[in-house]
């Protein structure tokens, strides 16, 4: 029988949290510590070094799963440990990356907020590594906020892990107290709203992922087996694939057995063989078990697939994900403005117009490009053969998708988002979500409203006597898409809410969320201040004067819950007469400007957001009126 053996110059570990706790502040750190800057002392360091994207950077959240290595000596002069970090998105929209981050590493880190305590994301991913029976490592941030709570939370996450049904091993995890931007961390409780004070350095963290943290192990004289987690692309070498090897040793011009998804083996040569050591990725000769390195020369190779010996190929499990809870129709543009640049006017801008994409083919190759790094996403077929219905996990995801091909010079019609619904035992069931809020007091009453014209349910509510109450509702995902902005303006910007899928429940019935209408261009122009100040007291305008508009482009939001045909090119005619009222000045009230996801919040069943690289409009599916008049005519008389 073959001698099991465990590598202990190398460690696996996941850093996994809830949006902002941490996580990238963390492992910056880390690197900085270990010295992995010590080359480079002379550049200039960013901080955030893992949001390499940058989306990323800017909404200051975690999307794409990424590795680095750390090569930490130890204080007593032994052989240097590399802890390879995984840094893991805390967002339940990006669950594929989560699962993909998971299936490389033998243990997670749990970083939780010493003020905001475990929150639903944190939930999700924890969820997640106790199914997969790993080890978890707790670590407190941020222990110098003013309004940490240490004791509590950890109280709260004991009871979530007993809510997650883990069994007492899991349960007897090491409790970590840092301040990761201070690069501090003890494993004595501070008081709360302090630095640890008996540390200066992350010296304990690093000691206690050391001893809590399993060695990969692998049998002696296995033949190889590797796993695909995630995948690259590099100018000169093509496709990436990061594997983790499991059992056997790959090498540099190897010849090995790919196992494909469909089962599948064919012989390949590992043309080029590369290792992390702190951001970079070097050249390396092997990688042995529990090592996470990248090849190059496969140019198909999927996620989840197996490189195997070529004499004894046994594939790996594939790695499975979540089912997607939303979707949404992309498309070309289908505007009068298609490929006019932001203000319509072409001829201006010709450089930047030669490089946009407008055709159904370029949508199209694009879309199936996503498909390849993204295992959540699915890509159907739709009505139209310009059109595809993209689904994924939540709005967010989606959104970041169609964002990310907007700078790319993507032009799209995008239709509103909607659920994926699943029929069980002859039933129609939707998607339901876990929606934790936090809001003071005062607004309670607003919340509990507006959840319930959501038909949201309250699951569990808290009020920790500091002016604040913890609300969870148990709600459809419908009811969510365009919740924020509401919630936000019911609870005058002081809300916070984070939601989570929770599974499957029968059908809820109709759910009407927006009670207002739309104000709707009906001609083709440029908006004028004088017709903006006459209209401005119908309801709010979403466009500024000399904006190019089209027939059916939605200017605003009425005050009332029909819809309304403007005239917003209206000009002031000029007589040679002096008016009584010619020295008057009307203001303009600003308007309202909405980002992506606020427009596909904003979205009704039969509107559209037009996304171009300069420009998001909001506007009819059919944009002539006659048109949306005899549809509104027949719906109403059947």
């Amino acid at each position: 029988m073959a001698r099991t053996i465990a590598r202990h110059d190398i460690r696996n570990v996941a850093i996994v949290a809830h949006v902002d706790h941490g996580k990238t502040t963390l492992v910056d750190a880390m690197l900085k510590q270990a010295g992995a800057f010590a080359a480079h002392a002379a550049e200039h360091l960013d901080d955030r070094m893992m949001d390499s994207n940058d989306l990323e950077r800017e909404k200051g959240i975690t999307i794409l799963a990424k590795n680095t290595a750390v090569k930490y000596h130890p204080k007593d002069g032994g052989e240097p440990i590399t802890i390879n970090i995984i840094d893991t998105p805390g967002h339940a929209d990006f669950g594929g990356e989560v699962e993909r981050g998971l299936s490389m590493v033998d243990a997670v880190v749990l970083l939780v907020d010493a003020s905001e305590g475990p929150l639903p994301q944190t939930r999700f991913v924890l969820r997640k590594a106790l199914q997969a029976r790993m080890p978890v490592i707790l670590c407190i941030n941020k222990t110098d906020r003013p309004d940490s709570r240490i004791d509590e939370v950890v109280n709260e996450t004991y009871d979530l892990f007993l809510d997650l049904d883990a069994d007492e091993e899991q349960i007897e995890f090491p409790i970590v107290y840092a301040c990761a931007r201070d690069g501090v961390a003890s494993l004595t409780k501070p008081a709360d709203g302090t630095v640890p004070e008996d540390s200066t350095n992350l010296e304990p963290f690093f000691t206690t992922l050391l001893e809590h943290v399993p060695a990969p192990s692998y049998e002696e004289g296995a033949p190889l087996q590797a796993h695909v987690t995630n995948l690259d692309a590099d100018n000169f070498l093509g496709r990436i694939a990061l594997l983790r090897v499991e059992q056997g040793e790959l090498k540099k011009g190897q010849t090995v057995a790919w196992i494909k998804r469909d089962g599948t083996v064919s012989n390949v040569r590992i043309s080029e063989l590369l290792m992390t050591e702190a951001l970079t990725r070097g050249p390396a000769e092997k990688a042995g078990p529990g090592d996470i390195c990248a090849v190059a020369g496969i140019p198909d190779i999927m996620i989840g697939e197996t490189l195997a010996d070529t004499e004894k190929p046994v594939a790996l499990p594939l790695i499975t994900v979540d089912e997607p809870a939303i979707s949404m129709v992309i498309g070309t543009n289908t505007s009068p403005l298609v490929g006019r640049g932001g203000s319509g006017k072409g001829a201006d801008n010709k450089a930047a117009i030669k490089d946009r994409k407008v055709t159904a083919r370029q949508v199209k190759d694009r879309l199936e490009r996503e498909l390849v790094g993204n295992v959540s996403l699915r890509v159907l077929e739709s009505e139209r053969p310009d059109a595809w219905e993209v689904q994924g996990r939540g709005e967010l995801a989606l959104a970041i998708l169609v964002e990310t091909m907007r700078r790319e010079g993507f032009e799209l019609t995008i239709g509103k988002p909607q659920v994926v619904t699943r029929e069980i035992e002859g039933k129609l069931h939707e998607p339901i979500e876990r929606i934790t809020i936090d809001v003071p007091e005062e607004h309670m009453g607003a919340v509990t409203q507006l959840m319930g014209t959501r038909k949201g349910r309250m699951d569990n509510m808290s009020n920790h006597g500091s002016g604040w109450v913890r609300m969870e509702f148990i709600v459809p995902s419908r009811g969510l898409i365009g919740f924020r902005t509401e919630f936000l303006t019911s609870t005058r910007g002081t809300g916070i809410a984070h939601s989570i899928h929770e599974g499957h429940e029968p059908w809820f019935g109709e759910l009407k969320t927006r009670n207002n209408g739309s104000l709707v261009a009906d001609r083709a122009g440029a908006v004028t201040a004088f017709a903006m100040t006459n209209l401005q007291e119908r309801g709010v305008l979403f466009v500024e004067p000399g904006t190019e508009v089209y027939e059916g482009m939605i200017v605003g939001e009425n005050s009332r819950s029909d819809d309304m045909d403007v005239n917003i090119t209206k000009e002031k005619k000029l007589t040679n007469m002096r008016s009584s009222t010619a020295d008057v000045t009307e203001s303009i009230v600003p308007p309202r400007k909405l980002s992506l996801e606020q427009s596909l919040e904003f979205c009704r069943d039969d509107e559209c957001v037009e996304v171009t690289p300069e420009a998001v409009r909001i506007r009819k599916v059919a944009l002539d009126a006659r048109t949306r008049a005899r549809a509104a005519s027949r719906a109403k008389h059947g």
